[in-house]
């Protein structure tokens, strides 16, 4: 009997493994990318390479890829795998082995083309997931683990090795907000890839945060003097931005597929279950829902270094069709973040209700919601603001805005400065210096004012 056991066993450990027809797509694709020439004959010799023989599949599989590839798609092997895997020939192929049950397999595996690496701290292009460790300076395993492409992470147990730690913010009548603080490690690899490689690539003209040499009051600047104003919303703004729609905005930016796929996984999020249910109280069952369903789903992290930047790459889209539908009614379009900011003359003026279910339907297309309760329209000979700051006539900051930094300054000169730091701020003199900074910014004269006073407190 003991001799027996032992001679299935050998059997068993002497067969080779089925490969599975991702695989040998797979194994093919390398093939393909590999030959010398992309062409016909060439491509059929390189799949008879790795089948082990001529094939009669291969002469239309490889027609039908030189129908889609006019050139060899040297920076996406994970496409040319999926059409491999679709092509009817490929599919019969399978189809007649199984019913033979003798399983496709492969011969030979063929290693991929190589990249050339950049020049050493350059930006450039990055073509290799070695040249992204590099550039992080992570060892590949380690930069595979922060990628977290299989989403362990969501379904592991609450531990030390998780990349991020949630906050939840309740909004009294409102639906709450979730930070997703990363962890350190993962923060400074965001970090590098902000100030290396996303930082480069151009952001659209109507954005105007988290983008150098522009910010809110750059954006307020635009609508100065207009006959009317109009504001709007994004709701779960970060959290609608989808991995999907990060990796495509990295392919088109000119990153090969791997190199997507790792920073789509260092950048994006997919909340765990755990901490969805511990949701707090707000909002309408709808919006609570929306929301569960979109943090789920791997998304720009609240939280993160790298997820502004990102978001307004994501919607050069929605910027671009905003701006023309803008132009069309010769009025101004700019977005700060979520905030989304038109104004114009008579034209808009007249029929402003039109206007906006017109950018409520290219919202909707491009995959955003409008906070209809933020939804604002003011015309001129009432206080007209783009994000806190007034545009009336020139940018200034608000009356009330100035009375309550006015009265906290005061507050800290009388009382002392404890006695204002309500929300425990680690360095509240810079927070409050700030602040006066930014009054300074908008209106010199009220600005100077309140740098006097703040000079009188005793910290």
């Amino acid at each position: 009997m003991a001799d027996a056991a032992t001679t299935i066993a050998s059997r068993v450990l002497a067969r080779k493994p089925r490969a599975l027809p991702s695989a040998v797509a797979a194994a093919l694709a390398d093939a393909f990318l590999s030959a010398d020439v992309w062409t016909a004959s060439e491509l059929i010799d390189a799949g008879a390479f790795v089948m082990g023989a001529r094939r009669r599949w291969l002469a239309p599989l490889v027609s039908d890829i030189m129908s889609a590839f006019v050139r060899p798609p040297l920076d996406a092997p994970r496409l040319l795998t999926a059409l491999i895997l679709q092509s009817p020939a490929f599919g019969e192929a399978v189809r007649k082995a199984d019913e033979r049950r003798s399983p496709l397999r492969i011969h030979h595996h063929v290693v991929g083309p190589s990249t050339s690496r950049p020049t050493p701290g350059a930006l450039a292009r990055i073509d290799s997931i070695p040249d992204l460790a590099d550039l992080l300076d992570l060892d590949i395993g380690r930069l595979q683990w922060l990628a977290d492409t299989k989403q362990w992470n969501r379904r592991a147990r609450p531990g030390p090795l998780h990349h991020y730690r949630y906050e939840w913010r309740p909004r009294p009548g409102r639906i709450p907000r979730l930070l997703e603080i990363p962890e350190e490690r993962m923060r400074r690899a965001q970090r590098k890839l902000l100030n290396s490689v996303l930082g480069i690539v151009p952001a659209g003209h109507a954005a105007h945060g988290f983008v150098p040499g522009r910010s809110a009051r750059t954006g307020a600047a635009r609508h100065v003097g207009s006959e009317i104003v109009i504001s709007l919303d994004l709701t779960t703004f970060f959290a609608r931005v989808t991995a999907g729609r990060i990796y495509g905005t990295l392919r088109q930016s000119g990153h090969s597929e791997s190199v997507a796929h790792v920073i789509t996984g260092l950048c994006t999020n997919a909340v765990p279950r755990r901490t969805l249910a511990a949701m707090p109280p707000g909002g309408s069952p709808e919006e609570r829902f929306a929301l569960r369903r979109a943090l789920a789903t791997s998304h720009l992290p609240q939280g993160a270094p790298s997820s502004p930047m990102l978001a307004n790459l994501a919607v050069r889209r929605l910027d671009s069709r905003l701006s023309g539908w803008a132009d069309a009614a010769d009025a101004t379009y700019t977005r700060y973040a979520d905030d989304l900011a038109f104004s114009g003359g008579l034209a808009l003026a007249r029929r402003p209700d039109a206007f906006i279910r017109g950018v409520q339907r290219i919202i909707g297309d491009e995959g955003h919601s409008v906070n209809a309760r933020k939804t604002r329209v003011r015309r001129q000979g009432v206080r007209q603001t783009v994000t806190g700051i007034v545009v009336n006539q020139h940018i200034n900051v608000s009356r009330a805005d100035y009375d309550r930094l006015k009265a906290t300054i005061h507050n800290c000169v009388v009382h002392g400065p404890h006695t204002q730091n309500h929300r425990r701020l680690d360095d509240f003199r810079a927070h409050l210096l700030g602040r006066v900074s930014w009054v300074e910014s908008l209106n010199a004269e009220r600005g100077e004012k309140l740098r006097q006073e703040f000079l009188r407190i005793r910290w």
